[in-house]
């Protein structure tokens, strides 16, 4: 089975709305009216992890409205410190193997489960220099190609994508250095899409050298330890050595320095906040990064990301400002 991202997308609702409130976020919109206008028919299944209020109301709605697609749940420990949330993590990765079991016929072989790992770990370490050698051609390696590299590999088998990107950042070192005269800027939120508003960045002198987007550079930071027990307990293991994410549980809220380290590494001047609407774990986050930014001398801007959105001027007008006082 090949893995795909369901990041919902631009479209006009008419049938998730009978499912879901209008407070809910723009993805979980934009996935269930794919689902119930049939745009997603051809999966075979869909994984919904319950980590947020609408994530969990969306597996029953899943579950009623579209009956074709079988829909697994999976609920992910919070309370990480407890011995004991490794053995439950186990046990949900048990269920869902359960269930894919039944809609493929075949059963999980720990040898191919181990190889799997191995190959998704030598794609987070590509995807992490993709990531540094950008920053070294950011003429070519504009915010929407940077974005297109990093979004497509949802839609890859992940050792096809890791053979596409090596060719990539290959060329790039073939080339010069560029000397971007533009602003720094890294990233943070869910997402930042659509190319409308990566567009925007550029047209108003801002380049992404780094990011903290759950799209993006959040799933390639953390791999899955080499060692430790079977693959499901890796697997586990990896859940728990996870970090900055609004979605996890962490005492002290560690990503404002995450993100100032970001800035630092990559000679950042500022951070844009891609606030994605609705979405409470990553309000709840927004005072305590934005206060430890403000500590280490970065400035931070906060915009409202909406997929549904059909206009962007308010958000021009937000970054040129913001670009203006860099």
């Amino acid at each position: 089975m090949i893995p795909m991202g369901l990041w919902g997308g631009q479209a006009e609702l008419k049938l998730a709305k009978s499912y879901l409130p209008a407070f809910a976020c723009p993805i979980m919109q934009a996935d269930m009216e794919f689902g119930l206008n049939g745009t997603y028919e051809g999966l075979s299944a869909v994984i919904i992890p319950t980590i947020c209020d609408t994530l969990r109301c969306m597996t029953q709605n899943w579950r009623f409205g579209v009956p074709t697609i079988p829909m697994i749940p999976i609920v992910y420990p919070q309370n990480r410190k407890s011995p004991a949330s490794v053995d439950y993590l186990i046990s949900e990765y048990e269920t869902v193997l359960t269930v894919l079991s039944t809609v493929t016929g075949k059963m999980m072989n720990e040898a191919a489960l181990c190889e799997t790992i191995e190959i998704y770990n030598t794609h987070n370490a590509m995807m992490r220099e993709f990531s540094r050698a950008a920053n070294d051609h950011l003429d070519i390696i504009t915010p929407v190609e940077r974005h297109t590299v990093m979004k497509s590999a949802f839609f890859y088998e992940k050792s096809e994508h890791t053979a596409i990107v090596p060719n990539i950042v290959e060329n790039l070192k073939t080339l010069p250095a560029y000397c971007c005269p533009d602003k720094r800027v890294i990233l943070s939120g869910i997402t930042c899409e659509p190319d409308e508003l990566l567009e925007i960045l550029r047209e108003n002198g801002l380049c992404v050298v780094g990011d903290d987007l759950a799209q993006e550079m959040r799933q390639y930071r953390t791999d899955t330890p080499e060692k430790g027990g079977g693959g499901l307990r890796r697997l586990a293991l990896q859940w728990n050595n996870r970090y900055g994410c609004s979605l996890i549980h962490e005492l002290g809220k560690p990503r404002g320095k995450l993100l100032a380290e970001l800035c630092r590494e990559n000679e950042a001047d500022g951070v844009i906040c891609c606030l994605m609407k609705f979405c409470d774990p990553e309000e709840y986050d927004q005072p305590y990064y934005e206060a430890d930014l403000r500590a280490g001398g970065y400035p931070c801007l906060t915009v409202e990301v909406d997929h549904l959105n059909a206009g962007y001027e308010q958000i021009r007008t937000r970054i040129q400002t913001f670009s203006e006082m860099l």
